[in-house]
Formats: structure tokens, sequence, C-alpha cells
């Protein structure tokens, strides 16, 4: 006998825990908290299945493709730690990753049949939408007011915020819910906008499509990451074009042009990033290092790192240990302040720089895998699979900056990205 999985009761609080955790991120050690209990209510919930002979909670297909697009992420972990500049610290992270396989199961078993899809990623795309208010609030007010309501409570239970006062004073953009020191609010809305732009579009047509696009763009442009203004903008090409069509779409572009111009003289940190872009395109020496806010002398660093280790790397999340035997130009300060850089802030070189060129052929497979099951999915699967297929590979594109895919919070939101489309794309109860 086997027991599918729209028929689970055991798997029914998954959307709500997923849910959780995303909503939890403003509060990084409780979201740590939440996915690590999801993690043991997972393995409890399989145990349990096995023991009464209803294991079958999963279509097999969507075992096997989130379990490959785990260990294509964690074994270049272990490869890398045989000889890691700091082996504990590769061999300890490859061991606490482990954690992440169970809440992959969960986060795919919430996406496994019409109603658990129907609350996971309308629940995603309500938390974008709140998020999104906030920030514009912030934007008019000058204070996030979810952000002050969480420091409220902070303050209330240990005596101490957030934030340091130091980080507070020295931000120079929008930061929304994450807080002032956490500045990734553009980069998180525009890897996860997919979620609420297809929300909208099949609720409200083209109008609800614009006013979300029109409301997330802005939040991004004044969250000032401009590796997320390229990401954004790939979910708007693809988003917009097959949901409406391209002549609608350049509608939209020159719409965005303009208030990019607007949003350009109306504010200095925008202004300032646009006019530091532009320092890429000048014949002086550092040009282009200056327009990656010293990325150009940290690129160098890591493809030393790759000559010099380049079967296995210099082990996960060692790149800092690294640098300085690789800093191309340790006799002048870097651009990002005092230390070293912590990673490579590129996708291809930090997983070359820290696990080799072994990393990347099991990166590859992983890859190889998604795209071959896209491939042969028919074309509902696909359907239901599309934001979190979009999500997933906007915030993997290569062209671009990144943020560090071994460290615990964007590690998670990747992996919870792959357990998603997954989990989408092959459920079992759909087919």
């Amino acid at each position: 006998m086997s027991e599918s999985l729209d028929k689970a009761p055991g798997w029914r609080w998954a959307p709500a825990w997923v849910l959780a955790f995303v909503a939890l991120w403003p509060a990084p050690g409780y979201a740590e908290g939440v996915m690590v209990l999801g993690a043991l209510a997972a393995i409890v919930r399989l145990l349990l299945a096995r023991f009464r002979g209803t294991a079958a909670l999963l279509s097999g297909p969507t075992w096997a493709l989130t379990s490959v697009l785990f260990f294509a992420y964690w074994m270049p972990e272990v490869v890398s730690a045989v000889d890691a500049i700091d082996q504990g610290r590769a061999l300890r992270e490859s061991l606490v990753d482990l954690r992440y396989l169970p809440f992959l199961w969960l986060a795919a078993a919430a996406v496994g049949d019409p109603r658990g899809r129907r609350i996971t990623f309308g629940g995603l795309a309500i938390i974008l939408a709140v998020w999104t208010a906030d920030a514009l609030l912030q934007a008019v007010f000058g204070t996030s007011p979810l952000f002050w309501g969480i420091d409220a409570i902070k303050r209330a239970v240990s005596g101490h915020p957030m934030c340091a006062p130091e980080a507070v004073a020295s931000v120079d953009r929008l930061s929304g819910v994450l807080g002032p020191c956490n500045l990734k609010l553009g980069i998180v809305l525009a890897s996860l906008s997919p979620f609420l732009l297809y929300a909208a579009g099949k609720r409200f047509a083209f109008a609800g499509w614009l006013v979300a696009a029109a409301a997330v763009g802005v939040v991004v442009l004044l969250a000032g990451a401009r590796a997320s203004w390229i990401t954004y903008g790939l979910v708007l090409v693809f988003s917009g074009w097959r949901l409406f069509g391209w002549k609608k779409l350049l509608t939209v572009f020159a719409f965005g042009a303009i208030a990019l111009a607007a949003l350009t003289v109306a504010s200095p940190q925008v202004r300032e990033r646009i006019e530091r872009t532009t320092h890429a395109l000048a014949e002086e020496d550092g040009g282009v290092d200056a327009a990656l806010s010293g990325r150009g002398r940290i690129w160098k660093a890591a493809t030393c790192m790759v000559l010099e280790h380049p079967v296995n790397g210099v082990g996960a999340r060692g790149f800092r240990e690294a640098f300085p035997g690789c800093d191309p130009h340790a006799e002048h300060p870097p651009a990002w302040g005092v230390g070293p850089a912590l990673h490579a802030h590129q996708i291809v070189l930090e997983i070359l720089s820290e696990t080799g060129f072994i990393g990347l052929l099991l990166w590859l497979a992983g890859a190889a895998m998604a795209w071959h099951a896209w491939r042969y999915a028919d074309a509902p699967s696909r359907e239901r699979a599309r934001p979190a297929m979009l999500a997933l590979c906007v915030t993997v594109f290569p062209l671009n900056t990144h943020l560090a895919f071994y460290s615990t919070f964007w590690g998670g939101l990747t992996l919870l990205l792959a357990a998603l489309y997954a989990g989408s794309l092959l459920a079992r109860g759909d087919r």
C-alpha cells in the first residue's frame, strides 16, 4: 500500500513551515531554528511513514531531482575539505550543511499537490508584497515599520537593538524589513519577485503585473545593489514576455527607463551608483574596479586561487584565509574597507576558487539534471513550476555578481528555490 502526497496528512503542515522560514529571514537565528526543526520533523515523518509501509510521500522523480540538486551543492564542499586551507572549518561547513537535505524534501513536499502549491506560492507572493509595501513606506517616511517593530521586540526582550548604532548611521540605501545591518533587501526581492509577479499577473492580468512590477522595481532601485538590477531585469523580461508578449513588455521597459531617469535625479544614492557604473567605460586605470566597488581586485585574487588550487580549491568558505596571499594590490587599502574579501562575489569564481574544477563539474551536473527534467516535462508541469524555475535561474545567472552561495543565508535561499522547482515540476498529484 502507498499513500499519495495529497492524501498524506503528515505533510499538510509543510507549506506553513516553508513560509515561516522565509518570513523569519529578518531574524536569521530564528529562521535557522525553524529550518532545523523542519528538517527534524521531515526525518521523523519519513521514518514513521517507512514503519507504516507508506513510503511514497513524494514521486520518485521528485525524490531523485531534489537529492541530486542538493548533492551537486554539497559534494563540492566535501571534496574541497580534503586539503583546505582551513580544513576544520571546511569539514564543519560540510557536516552542518547536511541539515539542508531533509528540509529540501520538506520544501518539495510543500508544493507537491495543488493545495500545497497554492498556499506556498501564494504565501510567498504575500510576504513579498508586504515587504515591498514596507520598503516603500521607508522610502517616504525614512523608517521601515516592520523593522521598527522587530527592533522594538528585540530591545524589550534582550535590551539590545537589532543593529549597532554605527550600522544605522552609515546606511546609504533602502534596507526595509531586513534592517540596516543586513543590506540584502534588493537582491532578495529581485530573486523572489517571480512569485509575486506571476500571482499578480494571473489574478489581475496586465494591470496587476504592472503595478507589482513597478512597486518592486522602485524598491530594487532604491535598495542600491546593482546585481539586483540585473536580476530583476531578467525577471521582467521573461515573466512579462511569457504572460503578455513583447509589445506590452516594450511599453513596460520604456516606462522603466523614464522611472530610472527620474530616480537618478531625485535620489543621490541611485545617482551615485549610476555614475560609478559609468567608470567602467573610462579609459583611466582602475575604472572597471571602481565601477565594481573593488570586485575587479577580488576577481583577480580568485583567479590566483584557481591557478594555485585548480583541483578542489582552497576549501568552502576559505576565501578570506586565502585572499591575503593572492591579493594583487596588498599595498593599497581595499574599496570595501578593512579586512580581506570574504568571498568571490561571482558564482563561477566562487565555485572554482573554493571547490576547484571538481566542484564546478558537480554544479554543472546538477544544472544539467535540472534542465533535463524541464526539457522532458509536459506543458502543465512546466507551467506550474515556472515561478520557481525563473527565480532559481535568475539567482544563479552567471553573468552577474552574487552573494556567497556557501553562506548560510544565500545558500539556504538557493537550495529552497531548487526544492520548490523540483517539487512543483515533478509533483505526484497532478500527473
